[in-house]
C-alpha cells in the first residue's frame, strides 16, 4: 500500500455510467441536423477528449459545415437531460466515504459546467476539494497541465498523488506529471488500450482502491 494526499479522480467512465445520456445528447443532435443516428457503442468510442471533438468524430464528412450548429444544438439539449439515466458505477459512493478524510479532485475532459450538473444531481459533489474541466483553462487530459495545476492548486507532492482513470489519457497524463496512476476496466474506456498504457495499478472495481491507498 502507498500514502497518498491526493487522489484525482476522472469522472465519466470512472465514476459515473454517463454513456446513455451523451449518446441520446449525439442522436438528437445528429436527427436535429438531418444526419442518421449512430449506435451507443459507436458513440462511447469518441467519448473522452471533449465535446468538440465528440461532436466532430459524430458528424464524420460533415464536420466543417455543421460543427457549430451541432455543438450548439448539442449543449442546449444535454444541459437539460445531462443526467436523466447517468448513474454512478457501483461502489462509487462507498469509495469516496471510505476515503473522506482523502483530498479528491475530479479532473475530466467534460465541460466544467456540464461535470457540476452530474455532481450535484448524483449526490457527490462535496466529497471534492475542485473540479477542473475540460474547457478551463485551455489544456485537457492526456496534457499533464490540468493534473499539474490541481496539485499545485493544493501544494500537493507529486509522489503522494494518484490519478484514476479508464482511459489510457488518463494514464498518460498521470505519467507526465509523474505521479502514480491506476486504471480501472469497467468504464468506457477499453481495458486493452488500459493495458498497453502500462499504469501503476489496474483494478475492475473501485473498492479495490482500499487495496493500494492509505
Amino acid at each position: 500500500m502507498k500514502y497518498i494526499d491526493l487522489i484525482i479522480f476522472d469522472l465519466d467512465g470512472t465514476l459515473v455510467d454517463s454513456r446513455d445520456d451523451i449518446a441520446n445528447a449525439v442522436n438528437f443532435t445528429l436527427k436535429k441536423i438531418g444526419l442518421k443516428e449512430k449506435s451507443i457503442s459507436e458513440i462511447s468510442s469518441y467519448i473522452g477528449t471533449g465535446i468538440e471533438d465528440l461532436i466532430g468524430k459524430s458528424l464524420g464528412n460533415k464536420q466543417e459545415v455543421l460543427l457549430t450548429r451541432a455543438l450548439s444544438v448539442f449543449e442546449k439539449y444535454y444541459r437539460k437531460h445531462s443526467t436523466d439515466n447517468s448513474v454512478l458505477y457501483p461502489n462509487v459512493k462507498e469509495i469516496l466515504e471510505y476515503f473522506k478524510n482523502k483530498r479528491k479532485v475530479i479532473v475530466t475532459n467534460r465541460n466544467y459546467g456540464f461535470a457540476l450538473i452530474a455532481l450535484n444531481k448524483l449526490g457527490i459533489y462535496d466529497y471534492f476539494e475542485h473540479v477542473v474541466g475540460g474547457d478551463d483553462i485551455g489544456c485537457m487530459k492526456p496534457s499533464s497541465c490540468p493534473l499539474d495545476r490541481s496539485m499545485n492548486r493544493l501544494n500537493t507532492n507529486k509522489e503522494e498523488a494518484i490519478i484514476v482513470g479508464d482511459m489510457d489519457i488518463d494514464i498518460v497524463a498521470g505519467k507526465k506529471a509523474g505521479i502514480i496512476t491506476c486504471g480501472v476496466t469497467y468504464g468506457i474506456g477499453k481495458k486493452e488500450d488500459i493495458i498497453k498504457a502500462k499504469p501503476d495499478f489496474i483494478i475492475d472495481d473501485i473498492i479495490d482502491l482500499k487495496d493500494i491507498i492509505h
